[in-house]
């Protein structure tokens, strides 16, 4: 919903039309499949609105007059005819209210965020393998949070041990 507020969709149907049209680039946003209308409709009915009216207001409130290209955000600059933002967000599923917020030029690596978060005891971050570095990591682990990652293609590991399951648990 966050992209919606900043590209200007005006409906559930713009807003999946627009998805779609980019469907190669959708992976990149962590969406696996298209986007149904159905979807959006419950994404929306579960979220509090006013969470993104605040978003969008704060937004309206630091941007500069929009022009068009790369003027509308000169700070974020990308390539030499592009400009890139990225919306790093943390969100509390108790309450579906962000608790961390950093926009950022297109420049700045994922795994980079990992240095702004105070990790929370018992708390667990879920994340893409943008965000795979060791160090950075085990200070999640240090701090009493667990995280959940994809391993990188490359990544060289072994178990080491394993404990029996009882399937019929679920």
């Amino acid at each position: 919903m966050a992209f919606a507020q900043l590209t200007y969709r005006e409906s559930l149907r713009d807003i999946e039309a627009c998805l779609g049209a980019q469907a190669g680039k959708l992976y990149h946003m962590g969406i696996r499949s298209s986007v149904a209308r159905n979807t959006l409709a419950n994404a929306n009915a579960m979220r509090d609105w006013r969470v993104y009216a605040d978003l969008a207001q704060s937004l309206i409130g630091i941007a500069p007059p929009s022009t068009c290209g790369l003027s509308v955000f000169p700070w974020a600059p990308f390539r030499s005819t592009k400009a890139a933002i990225k919306l790093h967000t943390l969100l509390d599923l108790r309450g579906n209210i962000p608790t961390f917020l950093h926009i950022s030029d297109g420049k700045l690596h994922d795994v980079n965020v990992l240095d702004l978060l105070v990790p929370e005891p018992g708390a667990f971050y879920v994340m893409d393998r943008g965000y795979i570095d060791f160090e950075r990591l085990h200070r999640l682990h240090e701090a009493g949070s667990f995280f959940v990652t994809r391993a990188k293609s490359n990544l060289n590991a072994q178990r080491r041990y394993s404990h029996p399951v009882d399937r019929s648990t679920g």
